[in-house]
């Protein structure tokens, strides 16, 4: 058996989505735990089990993982955690008790790179998640961290000032490549390993996309597949925080998200070469032309 950690978020609710097409081919089970059941589509709750509620609930986990092999970890978003240790290591660690306690055999986890570098112990949200990690490996079970660029999916969230001003903006210098991934195949390399049942051990999985790309890079592909201008915008950190803060988010949460932009325009995650292994194939204009060109046309309908 399987067991699904946030069923209905932007990597879970794909990962679930490749099982779904997979797993009855293996035998596997899938179970889901969720909030809110509701959530997920009918013909999906007709094809899982589902146990309800938060996966830092050390009740929720004993039922969950009752009978399961692996398990895919994520820890969900806080913006209003009081420490970024609470939002990911405290929020982990009933699970790290309930894996060994429960006989499950592999953990995969969606996690960053950085691990290794001068900038991994202030890089903020991603020295949290790495320090997650280590929480889990030393648990006693197989562990498989998928050591993450930003995401490509993450431009979605400027779709309005991309279709409206024709800018996409960024803290990150405009001309600095780096690597970055889409969110379908961290899922899918997920998927592969909680299906394979051969490996053991510790160890850190880096997807890191087929290409490394620039700020300017990404703006021109854009406008090649929007059919429009987009100009890149670089935003001072000061300018991220204020906005951070505007929208409400806590103190923590901001100084984390501050600390990972300003280590990652230092090359936080330029540390591990791209292999045939490490590389995946979706590419930027791809996911443009698959992902970003509907979300624009829809929001221009609305």
């Amino acid at each position: 058996m399987i067991v699904i950690t946030t069923p209905t978020g932007d990597i879970g609710s794909q990962v679930l989505d490749c099982l779904l097409q997979t797993a009855p081919s293996h035998g596997e089970v899938i179970r889901v735990i969720a909030r809110d059941r509701s959530r997920l589509p009918e013909a999906v709750r007709a094809r899982v089990d589902v146990v309800t509620g938060s996966h830092g609930d050390a009740d929720v986990l004993a039922a969950a993982f009752d009978g399961a092999d692996a398990v895919f970890w994520v820890v969900p978003p806080n913006p209003m955690t009081p420490t970024l240790q609470a939002a990911f290591s405290d929020f982990t660690r009933p699970a790290a008790r309930a894996f060994a306690e429960h006989g499950v055999e592999r953990v995969v986890g969606v996690s960053a790179l950085g691990r290794g570098t001068a900038m991994a112990d202030r890089a903020g949200l991603v020295t949290a998640s790495l320090e997650m990690d280590d929480l889990i490996a030393a648990s006693g079970i197989g562990y498989r961290a998928l050591a993450n660029p930003s995401f490509m999916d993450n431009v979605l969230r400027q779709v309005d000032s991309i279709r409206t001003a024709g800018v996409f903006a960024d803290t990150v210098a405009p001309d600095r490549a780096a690597p970055a991934v889409a969110t379908r195949d961290i899922a899918a390399v997920a998927a592969r390993l909680l299906l394979d049942r051969s490996w053991t051990g510790v160890d850190s999985v880096p997807v890191l996309g087929p290409e490394d790309l620039s700020a300017h890079d990404m703006a021109r592909i854009m406008s090649e597949v929007l059919g429009t201008q987009i100009r890149y915008e670089r935003r001072s950190y000061d300018d991220l925080r204020t906005q951070m803060i505007g929208r409400g988010l806590g103190s923590a949460f901001v100084d984390g998200m501050v600390d990972m932009m300003q280590a990652k325009d230092n090359g936080l995650d330029a540390g591990v070469a791209r292999t045939p292994e490490a590389g995946t194939p979706t590419t930027f204009r791809q996911w443009c032309a698959d992902v970003l060109l509907p979300a624009v046309e829809t929001a221009a309908a609305d």
